[in-house]
């Protein structure tokens, strides 16, 4: 004989209550075994990519002489593919390797030669090394930093354009060039991380790098420039 069993509805609340509170629990130390795999601990290696955009902040000086009293440069911003490569000393202190694909700085006439537009471009490859501090416990999954280091800014493969062999008095034979010296200089960084799944992040960052700079034509005229980048790299990244 097979018997029956009615659960009243106090009965029916507590095991609802009960099977609440099981599956709430087991949420619970499902989220804190993601945190501890999330974990920014010593010894963690991540890597990631994405995009980065530098925007010169532009303080140019005149052309030397011969030239029109006032001629100045502006640069353009430019985008390329980045990449970047962090190692966790201690739970809270990193260095971090930013890394991208060469941008190309486009040249533009400024002051007394405003009007003229595109007058060369240059390829710039910026290799920085940076020392971080990253806020909160290493399982927290937002973590701010901030970075401090140096950058060698590479730049290469300078090109000129018609307009600027026309202003310096080249020719289509004998066209003006300019390469524009690598220098070393101070960057600093604020940014953060968010940790999403068992090992992936998101990645944000602006740095600015204190550059002076000097570019120089074949005909022997120089110009100083203070381009002093902003760099805004976007990125998504996994940590090993």
């Amino acid at each position: 004989m097979t018997q029956s069993f009615n659960l009243t509805p106090f009965a029916r609340a507590c095991a609802s209550a009960f099977a609440f509170a099981f599956a709430f629990a087991f949420a619970c130390a499902a989220l804190f075994a993601a945190s501890m795999a999330q974990a920014q601990t010593a010894g963690t290696l991540m890597l990631r990519g994405g995009a980065s955009r530098i925007t010169p902040n532009v303080d140019s000086g005149d052309l030397s002489a011969p030239a029109i009293g006032g001629t100045k440069i502006d640069v353009r911003s430019s985008t390329r593919m980045s990449a970047g490569l962090t190692y966790m000393l201690t739970d809270n202190v990193s260095i971090d390797a930013p890394l991208a694909l060469p941008f190309t700085l486009e040249l533009d006439g400024a002051g007394a030669i405003a009007g003229v537009g595109k007058i060369g471009e240059v390829k710039a490859v910026p290799i920085t090394v940076l020392g971080q501090y990253r806020l909160f416990d290493a399982g927290t999954a937002f973590r701010p930093y901030a970075g401090a280091g140096l950058t060698y800014a590479k730049f290469f493969k300078g090109k000129s354009t018609a307009a600027l062999s026309a202003l310096t008095g080249g020719t289509p034979s004998n066209p003006t060039t300019l390469s524009v010296d690598s220098k070393l200089a101070a960057t600093v960084q604020l940014g953060a991380s968010y940790a999403f799944g068992a090992s992936w992040f998101a990645d944000a960052a602006v740095l600015r790098t204190f550059l002076k700079t000097r570019t120089t034509l074949s005909t022997g005229q120089t110009i100083d420039v203070r381009l002093d980048p902003t760099t805004v790299a976007l990125s998504i990244g996994y940590r090993f």
